[in-house]
């Protein structure tokens, strides 16, 4: 119960902080350029209660205990004279309100920078590697220690390897006394063979041994396997070559990000449905509770991955996100007018809408993988 709750509140906590550091970002930014900032919200509306004003800002409390949100003057205004009037962010320069609208993505992406440049010296963590050959190479350059093993990723049903007692998820640990250490070892041992000895170990943390004969057809066992990293650590590092792999990890992880939109999109158009990996609030309450049980740096690596792809996507020029007004701006620069007013208006409306629609599909098939 206790760690049903602390999840509760590390997940409030998480998406607070990564929300009121972005909105903090454009509060900073507009008061910097002289743009009025009307209210700082904490939190959703509808509203609790105001809790000060400073400095024309209304700071107040809402009650939809996460995020929270800032209204700058005119920002909402559909009268170009309203808009534009004094302390307006209409009439803040152009490069200013670049600035302003790049700013809470400049924060979520600062925010990931330190806790990485973190986990990288005190934690140890491991980098993030796309793929297997990415992650030998920096074991080969000794950035990381890796020792592979071969995983038994499935049994093929009625095969030799399932008549043995084959477990799947378990490790190949030596056929015929060989050891072995990468999948593509598994068939050159076993060619020309007719039957093999396998050394698996199953079990938590493959703690336990088994030797299995199997017998092979054509030199097969019917197992399909891939390499698995048995033991994965990083060495401590200084704080020069933990910012430079906290600059690498934020541009693999914005990049993955991007490339999961592209393909929850892709999939969306052409099956309707959201793929695997691709999760929503379900979803990050599900890791942010696995998180928390396996202790405060893993939940610090969420904090900051989760920063990273929050500025991934609202950099994205998609109406009603920063990179959408940001658009905007770039478009007047360019036509030397402002948008027609009412087709911005609209195009975000129609934008948030989309997003809303979006985020409610997605946390529905998050709660259908649930069950």
């Amino acid at each position: 119960m206790f760690t049903v709750l602390l999840s509760a509140v590390a997940f409030l906590l998480l998406l607070s902080v990564l929300i009121l550091i972005h909105e903090f970002g454009h509060f900073a930014a507009a008061r910097k350029a002289g743009v009025t900032v009307e209210e700082f919200g904490f939190g959703l509306p509808p509203l609790a209660r105001t809790l000060f004003k400073k400095g024309g800002t209304r700071f107040s409390l809402n009650w939809i205990p996460f995020g929270g949100f800032v209204r700058l003057k005119g920002e909402n205004a559909m009268d170009d004279t309203e808009r534009r009037s004094k302390g307006s962010f209409a009439a803040a320069s152009v490069p200013a309100r670049v600035v302003i609208l790049v700013a809470g993505v400049f924060m979520n992406f600062a925010l990931a920078i330190v806790l990485l440049t973190v986990g990288f010296t005190l934690g140890r963590w491991v980098p993030t590697y796309v793929s297997l050959e990415d992650m030998q190479a920096a074991a080969d350059r000794g950035d990381i220690h890796l020792k592979l093993g071969v995983l038994v990723e499935s049994v093929v049903e009625g095969g030799n390897a399932a008549a043995a007692g084959v477990e799947v998820h378990s490790i190949i640990a030596a056929i015929d006394g060989v050891e072995v250490k990468h999948p593509s070892e598994v068939a050159s041992i076993q060619q020309g063979k007719t039957k093999a000895t396998y050394l698996l170990q199953t079990g938590p943390e493959f703690a336990e041994e088994k030797t299995v004969e199997v017998h092979l057809t054509d030199g097969k066992s019917g197992v399909i396997v891939t390499a698995y990293p048995l033991e994965l650590s990083a060495p401590r590092r200084g704080i020069f070559a933990a910012v430079g792999l906290a600059l690498r990890e934020s541009w693999v992880m914005m990049q993955q990000t991007v490339l999961g939109i592209g393909k929850l999109g892709m999939s969306l158009f052409t099956t309707g449905r959201v793929p695997e990996g691709i999760t929503g609030i379900v979803g990050i309450a599900q890791l942010t509770h696995a998180s928390v049980q396996e202790g405060f740096m893993t939940y610090l690596r969420l904090v900051a991955l989760l920063s990273l792809s929050l500025a991934a996507l609202n950099i994205l020029p998609f109406p009603a996100l920063d990179g959408g007004r940001l658009l905007f701006v770039l478009v007047e620069v360019v036509t030397r007018r402002p948008v027609n007013r009412k087709f911005e208006v609209t195009t975000n409306a129609v934008g948030f809408g989309f997003l809303i629609l979006l985020i409610g599909l997605i946390t529905y098939h998050d709660i259908i993988r649930l069950f």
